[in-house]
């Protein structure tokens, strides 16, 4: 069998959970079938690892349709694929083209869903409804739709709601248990600004509407003094959202000491030092189908506080593995809390109680670490996305034979 696995995002060049999953897939399907990577940007080096680049006449074009340019190139490459499998809109567009062209299976992996991020209209503009358009088409048409929680599911047949439920699969996200463990590194996390021995609560993620970081930042100003803040954030979607984030950290420095904001991206070293040396880790999301970012967290012995919405609740355990925080949403896709000032509130009452329970906080990241080992690993992953490629593929041929 031959898979291509079509993606944005693909070391060395990843941003986020999507690019991940991507990475971490590829490897262990690998170990015994043939996958071929079509991947946005620039040249890779790695065997069987494909990347295309903007066409030059759409470099100055909406980032919507640049993303078109890319997935027209794609698709003509995957004549001879088995199974063709897209992550997220930017490579949708290029698996349903694919399957149209050559007449095969589309597999679709869902990391977030479009209708469920409007504030994306702040960065592609117009882009915004294109990028709804394809992946509408792309989902609607897909023989096999991953959602990567059960919530996402969910998300997905609310969204989606000519899909048939048959077509919708769980497989989880996943961590790489070998590559994400404690790392103890006091020295070079002084070299950060933090101090290791400083009780400390960290957030690592995009500076974008869905995760929430403005909440985090209010609620920030509610914790005990002596609580560090290290706010590992960068890769902004629009500058509005940088400017209000900006302007919220600085004020917050003002307020109190203790407060780091690392904006680069990190290796992966430095941020598994950063997450060792942390007390409690926080995911304030107010849309996060799964959140890669927790399972590297409790991966590395740290409690999670998360917000109780889309797949985090899958993956933390309230009480056990860290705490939820209620939310209750407004109901027009953006997630937006209908009483903020309570969901600050709870935010801040909830990473208290951990923070004020250094022996409670470390028994629940152990537990957590406990957890990823269990339910998380990617040749737990990899064995149930082959199970949905062998399915189709044989479904497939019998069409083909009949």
């Amino acid at each position: 069998m031959r898979v291509d696995l079509l993606t944005k995002e693909y070391p060395p060049e990843i941003y986020g959970g999507a690019g991940v999953h991507a990475a971490e897939l590829v490897k262990a399907l690998r170990a015994d079938i043939e996958v071929q990577v079509r991947c946005f940007g620039t040249a890779r080096d790695e065997p069987d690892t494909t990347a295309y680049r903007v066409p030059a006449e759409l470099a100055d074009a909406n980032g919507a349709l640049a993303t078109l340019g890319v997935d027209l190139q794609i698709a003509q490459d995957c004549a001879g694929a088995d199974i063709v499998h897209s992550h997220t809109w930017y490579a949708n567009g290029a698996g349903h083209l694919a399957k149209l062209l050559h007449g095969i299976p589309h597999v679709v992996t869902a990391h977030s869903l479009e209708p469920l991020r409007p504030w994306k209209a702040e960065q592609l503009g117009g882009g915004y409804r294109v990028s709804g358009w394809i992946e509408k088409t792309a989902f609607e048409a897909a023989d096999a739709v991953i959602a990567v929680s059960d919530g996402m599911r969910r998300d997905i047949l609310r969204s989606y709601p000519a899909l048939d439920p048959e077509r919708v699969h769980v497989v989880y996200n996943g961590i790489d248990l070998e590559r994400w463990k404690p790392v103890q590194d006091a020295e070079l996390v002084r070299s950060l600004g933090i101090d290791p021995d400083r009780p400390s609560v960290v957030f690592v993620g995009r500076i974008t509407r869905q995760k929430g970081l403005p909440y985090l930042i209010r609620a920030a100003a509610l914790l005990p003094p002596e609580v560090q803040v290290v706010l590992c954030a960068g890769a902004p979607d629009t500058p509005g959202i940088l400017a209000e984030v900006t302007a919220g950290v600085q004020q917050l420095q003002r307020e109190r000491d203790g407060v780091v904001w690392i904006e680069r991206l990190l290796p992966h070293h430095e941020l598994s030092a950063v997450l060792t040396a942390g007390t409690v880790f926080v995911c304030p999301s107010v849309y996060e189908p799964l959140g890669i970012v927790n399972l590297e967290a409790m991966a590395c012995g740290l409690p999670v506080v998360g917000t109780a919405t889309g797949g985090i609740p899958e993956v933390v355990v309230d009480g056990e593995t860290g705490r939820l925080v209620p939310i209750d949403q407004v109901d027009d896709g953006t997630g937006t809390p209908t009483d903020p000032d309570v969901f600050v509130a709870d935010l801040a009452a909830a990473l208290s109680e951990v923070l004020s329970d250094p022996d409670r906080a470390r028994q629940m990241g152990e537990a957590g670490r406990r957890r990823a080992e269990a339910e998380f690993s990617w040749d737990q992953i990899a064995t149930r996305t082959r199970e949905i490629y062998a399915a189709l593929a044989a479904a497939s041929g019998s069409a083909a034979a009949g």
